[in-house]
């Protein structure tokens, strides 16, 4: 081990002279230093954002580091045996973010895979391959990707994401959020007979209010090698939902009446404890306690633009005091907003852009307005006002913008439930949305849940719905768009096998749903 004052020297100086050569000859630290592995995100034509983060020993503060800027070594080669490095460099390691490294890779060539890794000292990082996007001018005939999120520890294992890891040829993975769950352990649950049986494993630590907590629970779900591999063998797409801060929050707001002042404390711990453990480009760094820009857009060429929002940051307080309500007079507030005005203003100019074949709104919450009643004795409708049902005004104005594109897939997830349905405005559907079930959140699961056949009877633009875990495979052409829902068959202990529910498809120019 060294000493505080050899650190110090080390990290003043190897900016200047590179890794010392004393760290050839043995680790730096009593444990690996990547022990939370390695990902990539947020590509472009000419690279993408290769992460890892220093943490010996996750679970103690600060992961073991000592507080002192370190230099990592980086690699990126054509070939998964690093015979022909076509990009390296050193990044920094800081403690002030939790010793993350975000290395912004340019230079590569478009639409081919890339394999990378790191080094500290005689420690060198798990692999990871990563993907370019194809030329904005390329003409392409398919595109694959996943979507996944929503994967609570507690509920169940991460089974789901191995599976993911091995499927072949995606582009890359967009996660809609809920990346951790931010409390603390909870009490057992109940059986079908109302007996008390435990979770399938446990969270550790408090309910999460400042960095230490946020990175902390980071670290233990990054401690999953499930996990790992899918982050490691695909590029992703990364936004966050209200489980990286607390659920159900929006804006400045809470569901526990915490005065603004002070929940944007709690807010602005969770954005940075986000940053630090995602893929993600320096310009998404919270500043003033937020991430102002996480809306951004992505274009595969000739075929496909996905805008990835943010609907969580700038939308007003949930009417009704939030929850599964009946309709009060809040929905219809004609100044709610989910999204920003200038996030509405740049989404409704990149539908109307007219580039590619398809357009996709990759986000967080339901954009269906459907009845949620599932029992006979429940009489008014009932909405999830968490959801895009619960702001009616802004819901039918970006509707309305959807009008006569016929080209408009939306992507969702929060649910953890599988759901496709018809997006209509007035008398003509103008898009189709899939949501995706979660990783683990809801634990097992089975087919339906009770009163399924109600809702979709009470929704008559509902045309499939599973209460299994898994994620999404989307699989899209210049003709046509196919959405397969990849579930598992249990999640509460190792083993459990995937398999396709079912597969839908949308023909390009007909905002309908055929399902098998």
């Amino acid at each position: 081990m060294f000493s505080r004052r050899q650190l110090l020297t080390v990290a003043t100086t190897a900016p200047l002279i590179g890794a010392p050569a004393l760290l050839k000859a043995q680790s730096w630290f009593a444990g690996y230093p990547f022990a939370l592995g390695v990902t990539s995100g947020d590509p472009a034509a000419d690279g993408f954002v290769i992460w890892t983060k220093l943490a010996p020993k996750p679970f103690e503060p600060h992961g073991g580091m000592p507080m002192v800027p370190l230099p990592v070594k980086w690699e990126v080669a054509s070939d998964d045996r690093f015979k022909t490095i076509v990009a390296s460099g050193e990044a920094t390691a800081r403690p002030e973010l939790g010793h993350s490294v975000h290395v912004e890779v340019t230079g590569l060539q478009a639409d081919r895979p890339y394999w990378y890794r790191f080094t500290l000292g005689s420690d060198q990082s798990s692999r990871g391959r990563a993907r370019t996007l194809p030329l904005a001018s390329a003409s392409l005939a398919s595109l694959k990707f996943g979507v996944a999120g929503c994967q609570n520890y507690e509920d169940g294992l991460f089974t789901a994401f191995r599976h993911l890891a091995r499927e072949d040829d995606l582009n890359f993975v967009f996660h809609y959020g809920d990346f951790i769950y931010e409390y603390k352990q909870r009490g057992p649950d109940y059986d079908k007979d109302g007996l008390p049986e435990d979770q399938v494993r446990h969270h550790i630590g408090q309910d999460c209010f400042d960095v230490a907590d946020y990175r902390l629970r980071y670290a233990q779900y990054l401690s999953d090698y499930d996990l790992q591999a899918a982050r490691a063998n695909h590029t992703w797409f990364s936004t966050f939902d209200d489980h990286e801060v607390e659920n159900n929050w929006v804006g400045d707001h809470d569901w526990k009446d915490v005065p603004p002042e002070i929940f944007r404390l709690r807010r602005q711990a969770g954005l940075q404890v986000w940053y630090e453990y995602m893929p993600v480009r320096a310009a998404m760094l919270p500043r003033d306690g937020i991430i102002t820009n996480m809306y951004r857009e992505a274009r595969f060429g000739d075929l496909l633009s996905i805008d990835f929002l943010d609907t969580r940051s700038f939308r007003s307080d949930q009417p009704c005091n939030d929850g599964f309500k009946p309709y009060c007079p809040g929905i219809d507030d004609s100044k709610a907003m989910v999204i920003s005005a200038q996030e509405e203003s740049w989404l409704v100019d990149n539908l109307k852009r007219g580039r590619t074949k398809w357009n996709c709104l990759a986000q967080q919450v339901m954009m269906m307005s459907l009845d949620r009643r599932r029992y006979a004795d429940e009489k008014a409708k009932i909405y999830n006002i968490d959801s895009w049902a619960g702001y009616s005004v802004p819901r039918n104005r970006l509707l309305a913008k959807m009008r006569g594109l016929d080209n408009v897939i939306v992507l969702t997830g929060d649910e953890h439930q599988n759901f496709a349905g018809l997006l209509d405005n007035g008398d003509k559907t103008v898009a189709v949305e899939f949501v995706s079930t979660s990783i683990s959140s809801g634990g097992n699961g089975s087919d339906l849940r009770t009163g399924s056949d109600m809702m979709l009877k009470n929704n008559p633009e509902l045309k499939f719905i599973n209460d299994q875990r898994g994620y999404l495979v989307c699989e899209v052409t210049p003709d046509a768009w196919t959405t397969k829902a990849r579930v598992m068959d249990q999640v509460s202990t190792p083993g459990g096998a995937i398999s396709t529910r079912a597969s839908l498809t949308v023909p390009r120019g007909q905002p309908s749903l055929q399902i098998s």
